[in-house]
């Protein structure tokens, strides 16, 4: 639908083709960047890196619930840092299902942690999130700087999130599991994928030094596994253009150009009364307060597409304050983020139910609590970095 919607923009004069051309332009290193972490999250997978992590959970928590959480919690965690969201819940989510199966433990808590952590656990790096992206390009910061302001907001958000999920999951995490099950062997880390995955993260710090876009850097960690996958006949070029998702990035590109036409037709103006101005914890409370409400309404990618412009004169901590909003805020309702969507989808392949009140209720408890703390915790990131 957004192609076509960008299209008709385009051709009615709602926005001029030398701004929609400005906008593709923009986004282009964005997109690039995605669908190198696409190709390179799917040939992690091809190496065996998400079916260790499986079997690493089920050797951790043998059969207990809570400890199966903590798992999936710190898993999620840093796969969604350094690989990105997409990889948790295309990736992981398959994984945490098959690991609650085998170890007999109820599949709930752990499920929707992957969507939670997925938005959540995206704070960390530049590269951890679509939104980040256009976040770190907005800042004006390098890697390293951007992901030392983010460091401690996202690990209180990811702690206020688990707090949550314990008490609010408390009857599911104390049902035991049947003595005896099977957590099958020890798992085999793949190094390849491993040292691959490292060096890129390396990459990303090296590159944002000396002025170079973090896409190129992630084509060649994608290069190196894909070629791999291809040399070793585990894959076919079109394996590795299905792995990049091309009908995705052309709706990034379109949704960036439909959203640069609403915001030009007086979107940005009314926007821009309501933005809180300045960088004090109350202004950054509000902006982030404003993202998260625009997330839920037109979802974050929008979101964001349109706060930043208007952020961005007010400094970095305005800027990283709207991603706190839009990363945090879409774990209130499935319309919020692109990957709450996703994980619905993959969740009823399933044939595991999901409670529309009962997704609502976990979100209305734990949004506002790990936003706020989180909020707090940029700011005083802020006051000593």
């Amino acid at each position: 639908m957004a192609v076509p919607a960008a299209g008709v923009a385009v051709a009615t004069g709602a926005i001029s083709l030398d701004h929609a051309r400005a906008e593709a332009e923009r986004l282009g290193p964005v997109v690039g960047f995605l669908a190198a972490v696409l190709v390179l999250a799917h040939f992690c997978d091809v190496e065996g890196l998400f079916q260790a992590c499986g079997a690493w959970m089920a050797d951790r928590s043998r059969g207990r619930p809570v400890r199966l959480l903590t798992a999936v919690f710190a898993l999620a965690s840093v796969i969604t840092a350094v690989l990105s969201l997409d990889a948790t819940i295309v990736l992981l989510t398959p994984v945490v299902f098959a690991t609650a199966a085998r170890t007999g433990v109820r599949p709930k808590p752990h499920v929707y942690a992957c969507t939670h952590l997925s938005n959540t656990a995206s704070l960390l790096l530049p590269v951890s999130n679509l939104t980040n992206l256009l976040a770190f390009a907005a800042s004006g910061l390098s890697f390293t700087r951007f992901a030392a302001l983010m460091a401690l907001p996202w690990l209180v958000a990811i702690g206020v999130e688990y707090g949550v999920f314990r008490r609010f999951f408390a009857r599911d995490l104390a049902a035991a599991a049947p003595a005896g099950r099977d957590t099958g062997e020890p798992p085999r880390l793949p190094l390849f994928a491993l040292v691959t995955v490292g060096c890129t993260l390396a990459g990303f710090v090296v590159a944002s030094a000396f002025g170079v876009e973090p896409a190129w850097v992630a084509a060649a960690g994608a290069l190196v596994l894909a070629g791999r996958a291809l040399l070793r006949r585990k894959a076919s070029p079109l394996t590795v253009v299905r792995a990049a998702a091309p009908s995705f990035l052309a709706f990034v590109l379109a949704l960036g150009i439909v959203v640069r036409a609403v915001v030009d037709n007086g979107l940005a103006d009314a926007l821009g009364h309501v933005l809180p101005g300045g960088t004090g914890l109350p202004a950054l409370l509000g902006t982030a307060a404003l993202a998260a409400v625009l997330a839920n309404l037109i979802n974050n990618l929008p979101a964001v597409l349109v706060l930043l412009p208007l952020a961005a004169p007010a400094g970095p901590g305005a800027v990283l304050a709207v991603l706190l909003g839009v990363n945090i805020g879409p774990n209130l309702t499935y319309a919020g983020s692109l990957a709450t969507l996703l994980w619905r989808r993959i969740v009823h392949q399933h044939e595991h139910g999901v409670n529309l009140w009962e997704f609502t209720r976990l979100g209305l408890i734990a949004v506002p609590s790990s936003l706020a703390v989180a909020v707090v915790a940029l700011w005083g990131s802020l006051q000593i970095l």
